[in-house]
């Protein structure tokens, strides 16, 4: 039988793309959400058939934990989970992203679990000097974490290597960027909406790089961590294969929108100087400095900011090789909104 995957995150974007993935190499997968938190989403898992089983339980407490991992000795934990967006304030980075992770690392050493997969992000290591070739980000990058949530992973980056150096258990990090394809949050629907009515802001010039990273290529990476031994003590960025312009993901939106879903658009943009992300990271660093946190703030923060890796580690130690590039991914995301009666 083969091993067990234990997968955090679920019904989220990553997570329940992961579970499908695993359940198609049938794979036996246990996954953990939150009380309540099923849905339509974790239906349709289901209804894919094998051998998957939900365990309610929340990483902040680290209630469910001990079900998670009953008979899990040498299983590969796939660690999905985290906040991004926080609805509880500034602690809520720290109670999920970090004591969460602890926990998470603690059970699983002390099930003799064999691997454990940590999804982290692009935050621990900040924004690029320019976008230049030679300032795209690559595992020797140093540390330069992006406000507290890029503080929490960055925390939560040190725990798991640590775990890996004391134990037995093989750790791994991936680091991916910008999220898109299907099972998105309602937070990338907004954003397709805003280009269709000419909403979405442009800050600056527009040329600045975004490194992305579709669903599907985010877990081609995650089973090769598990699969290839190297991988075990390792730091991959994973991505698609090249960085994007915000100019160039904004009209390739609006054009997969005309010319395949025959939505049409305003054809506009919200063009604003660079003054506008450089006084939304003021206001964001203000209110996070007294706890609180604000996602149109923090996103807009970013709008002008260079966001880009090279993926050649990866593709030279663990064979990766993303095969959906932005406008397919585009394509297949909006497919899944409208298949679903959501309105762009």
């Amino acid at each position: 039988m083969p091993d067990l995957a234990i997968v955090t995150g679920v019904p989220g974007w990553l997570g329940s793309n992961l579970v499908e993935a695993l359940l198609n190499s049938q794979r036996p997968v246990r996954a953990l959400c939150l009380k309540n938190s099923k849905n339509s989403e974790s239906q349709e898992l289901s209804a894919l058939g094998g051998a998957l089983t939900f365990v309610e339980g929340d990483l902040a407490s680290g209630e469910g934990l001990e079900a998670l991992y009953a008979d899990a000795r040498g299983a590969t934990v796939f660690h999905v989970a985290g906040v991004i967006h926080p609805s509880r304030g500034r602690q809520e980075f720290y109670d999920v992203n970090v004591e969460g992770t602890k926990r998470m690392l603690t059970a699983a050493i002390n099930a003799g679990v064999r691997r454990f997969i940590y999804v982290s992000s692009n935050s621990p290591i900040g924004c690029n000097t320019s976008s230049q070739e030679s300032a795209l980000f690559d595992e020797k990058s140093p540390y330069n974490p992006y406000m507290h949530y890029g503080r929490s992973k960055k925390m939560a980056e040190d725990l798991v290597n640590a775990a890996g150096r004391k134990s037995n258990l093989e750790t791994v990090i991936i680091r991916p960027p910008w999220f898109y394809g299907p099972r998105q949050p309602l937070r990338q629907t907004t954003f397709f909406s805003m280009i269709k009515s000419g909403k979405m802001p442009i800050v600056g010039s527009g040329e600045n790089l975004r490194s992305m990273a579709y669903v599907d290529n985010i877990c081609q990476g995650l089973l090769l961590c598990e699969q290839v031994d190297q991988a075990k003590g390792k730091t991959y960025w994973i991505a698609d294969q090249r960085p994007y312009t915000m100019n160039e993901i904004v009209d390739t939106v609006e054009r997969v929108l005309e010319n395949d879903f025959q939505i049409k658009c305003s054809h506009k943009r919200m063009h604003l100087p660079d003054l506008a992300s450089d006084v939304a990271y003021i206001v964001d660093s203000t209110l996070q400095g007294f706890g609180l946190y604000h996602q149109k703030f923090h996103v807009l923060s970013e709008m002008n900011k260079n966001i880009a890796c090279k993926i050649d580690l990866a593709q030279t130690e663990l064979g990766y090789n993303p095969q959906i590039a932005l406008e397919e991914g585009m394509r297949r995301s909006i497919k899944w909104i409208i298949d679903r009666g959501q309105t762009i």
